[in-house]
């Protein structure tokens, strides 16, 4: 989980997964456009998505394709997140009870 942790938390990376999650299979050229960083540094920052398990590749022909995985991002919210995502809502239930009560 480390790698994965350290991939995120480049912004150029994030926005790289942002790229990928609205266009699958995209090409390391549509993933260079709306970055304003250089073909080498998109390569070298999909390198480290790849290599957490963030970013899958496949080439088709001449082109080599990227997709998201989001496996390890959900694998973080099952480990890290949704213990305080569940208290919040238990949370939130309780007080509608007691608001629902307090109208009776």
């Amino acid at each position: 989980m480390d790698a994965v942790f350290k991939a995120l938390a480049d912004p150029s990376r994030r926005r790289l997964l942002d790229g990928l999650a609205s266009e699958p299979g995209a090409t390391l050229g549509a993933l260079c456009a709306p970055l304003p960083i250089t073909r080498q540094a998109v390569s070298k920052h999909l390198a480290v998505l790849e290599s957490a398990g963030l970013v899958v590749s496949r080439w088709s022909g001449r082109e080599k394709r990227h997709w998201l995985n989001p496996v390890p991002i959900v694998e973080i919210h099952d480990r890290w997140l949704s213990r305080f995502t569940a208290t919040r809502a238990r949370r939130l239930l309780e007080l509608r009870r007691a608001l629902e009560e307090k109208e009776r």
